[in-house]
């Protein structure tokens, strides 16, 4: 009882990581009303992960900076918001405000210009609308290419509309001729100042988040996501032809050459696969890995399909701060007796004996990996003083809802799973000594089967991988769930199909080890999302330092191991269905 109550605290607490509003308002507001704007961080334009805190930067500062209470999983995003400036009050226009005068040191100096040859921007948050704007920029000198200027702007325009007494849109410009130039290593005095313009709008509220996922539905964007699903269809249709073919030709013809009498069997050579039938369905070596892999493949799994279902009714608008991670960590908390319960039903299927450490292994299998990257970069991130460095007090809340809800969901899975009592299915009977396998061709072998089996669902998926890459590792927006999510579909089905059909070949050649094959066959995929992983950075991002690098590569590691644990289990699941079909469909000794 007091494990259930610790975990109904654990969900409430983190449960503030869906609200909307920033200070729990209805967002209206009065003429000359204070409206709340908070400056968030700072950082290199094409390293997204590498933030810092907006006041780590010599600016105007207020007397007392108060920081902003935030959920879990605006602190996951690195967000930091603190109190701005800049006064913003509702429908107040100002001119030119001074907003102070400031000395700046050569250390100052030489700080703001390794920022602005960063391409260093600033984001805030005015009403809870997300706004960004440049520090600088840098002046290339007509006479002498080699030569650059560096110019600090010193004054920034705020441009607010509104529609009666909402806030609807803002922006900011910065004006390129009121500059200051830090080229040079000297003390310069600044005195920063901003103006603040209000435009009436007919825009209502409650559409006021649409100009952020605009971008996502320009004709242009359309079109390519609609062709990325034309060709995933095409794909899925060919293979489901293909394996059609299969099952209606070869199987049937295979049925047809099984079914005559016993004499003329005897009289051929046992050639094919019906004659491992005394094979097929015996058990796998490490029973217990092979049972983590598939409990928590399949928690991955429904992980996956509740985040769709979230996406699709709407809780991931564009700038909901958060929402996504604490979705994550809340599901994949409440997710995690699944994995318990088909790890050790299936451990105790495949006749295991030491269900606690399978239990263990599962807990274990990707929360493993995934904490020991998580320790680096967030070592690397405190090296850096940069914003992705977790406090210790969110560490200690995950902590709490590892040990609170994670783990009893866990064990209590488990103990349900021990005692379902559940027997494997197997049509035939297995012998006592396994049958030999024939020698077989270099590309029968799992790695040349792995790459075949990798290739046609990557290719399904990988015109929309550009577009989620350029969403998590950069600025741009994405807001299709609904094409994303038909493309995750087509993604399973191809999955399966093609691992169906590399089982039957693999059968067919007289080798019964197919069950580790499927798994590696099925999660493939991840390997190849890995190698784009590389070819994006590379290519296709202008990312850089180590920092970022990091970053980059240690979770898009854990992100295609959890594809390879959860593609693998789909894999396996479609070919224990085949097989199981396959061979009770003929008579076996």
């Amino acid at each position: 009882m007091d494990t259930m109550r610790a975990a109904l605290l654990c969900v409430l607490m983190l449960a503030p990581g869906f609200r909307v509003g920033a200070d729990g308002r209805d967002h209206r507001y009065k003429e000359g009303d204070h409206v709340p704007l908070y400056a968030n961080k700072v950082g290199p334009f094409h390293n997204p992960s590498e933030t810092y805190r907006f006041y780590d930067l010599p600016f105007c500062s207020p007397d007392h900076v108060t920081e902003k209470k935030e959920a879990l999983g605006e602190v996951l995003n690195g967000d930091r918001l603190v109190d701005a400036p800049y006064e913003l009050n509702f429908r107040e226009e100002k001119r030119s405000k001074s907003l102070c005068k400031k000395a700046l040191s050569k250390k100052d100096v030489g700080k703001l210009r390794d920022a602005v040859s960063k391409d260093y921007y600033f984001q805030m948050y005015y009403d809870d609308l997300p706004l960004w704007g440049f520090l600088g920029r840098i002046k290339k000198d007509k006479t002498d290419s080699s030569k650059s200027k560096y110019l600090l702007f010193k004054h920034i325009h705020f441009e607010i509309l509104y529609n009666g007494d909402h806030v609807i849109e803002i922006n900011v410009q910065a004006d390129p001729n009121l500059s200051v130039d830090i080229t040079d290593d000297k003390e310069i005095n600044v005195e920063f100042s901003y103006s603040v313009s209000w435009k009436k709008t007919e825009v209502p509220f409650e559409k006021r988040m649409e100009k952020y996922s605009k971008s996502s539905f320009l004709p242009h964007h359309l079109e390519i996501h609609w062709f990325s699903i034309v060709n995933s269809c095409v794909t899925v249709l060919l293979l489901t032809g293909f394996l059609a073919t299969i099952l209606m030709r070869v199987l049937k013809n295979d049925f047809n050459k099984y079914s005559h009498d016993e004499e003329s069997i005897e009289d051929q050579e046992e050639t094919g696969w019906k004659y491992l039938n005394g094979d097929v369905f015996r058990f796998p070596k490490n029973k217990s890995l092979f049972s983590s892999i598939i409990g928590s493949g399949t928690q991955l799994l429904a992980l996956t399909i509740f985040i769709f279902l979230l996406a699709l009714v709407g809780v991931f608008y564009p700038y909901n701060r958060g929402a996504l991670f604490t979705a994550l960590v809340v599901i994949y908390a409440l997710t995690s007796g699944i994995a318990g319960y088909t790890a050790t039903s299936f451990y105790m299927q495949l006749e295991g004996t030491n269900w606690v450490r399978n239990l263990l292994l599962t807990g274990c299998l990707f929360c493993g990996p995934l904490f020991l990257t998580f320790c680096f970069l967030n070592t690397v991130a405190i090296v850096y003083s940069a914003t992705a460095a977790l406090p210790f007090g969110t560490i200690l809340v995950i902590l709490l809802i590892w040990a609170l809800v994670t783990s009893p969901l866990l064990v209590l899975g488990g103990i349900a799973g021990k005692n379902s009592q559940t027997e494997f299915h197997a049509p035939c009977r297995t012998t006592k000594y396994p049958r030999e396998i024939p020698q077989l061709p270099w590309y029968r072998s799992a790695i040349p089967q792995m790459m075949m089996a990798g290739f046609l669902p990557f290719s399904a998926i990988y015109i929309e991988l550009y577009y989620i890459f350029a969403s998590v590792w950069g600025h741009k927006i994405y807001t299709i769930y609904s094409i994303l999510f038909i493309v995750f579909i087509i993604l399973i089905i191809v999955t399966a199909f093609i691992t169906v059909a590399l089982t039957y070949f693999q059968l067919a050649a007289e080798d019964h080890e197919w069950w580790w094959r499927s798994v590696l066959c099925g999660g493939s995929t991840g390997i190849f999302i890995f190698f784009y992983c590389i070819y994006y950075y590379q290519a296709r991002s202008d990312m850089s330092g180590f920092m970022q690098t990091s970053f980059f590569f240690g979770y898009m590691t854990c992100i295609c191991y959890g594809f390879f644990l959860m593609l693998g289990t789909v894999g396996f699941r479609a070919s224990l269905l085949f097989v199981r079909h396959i061979y009770q469909s003929i008579k076996c000794e």
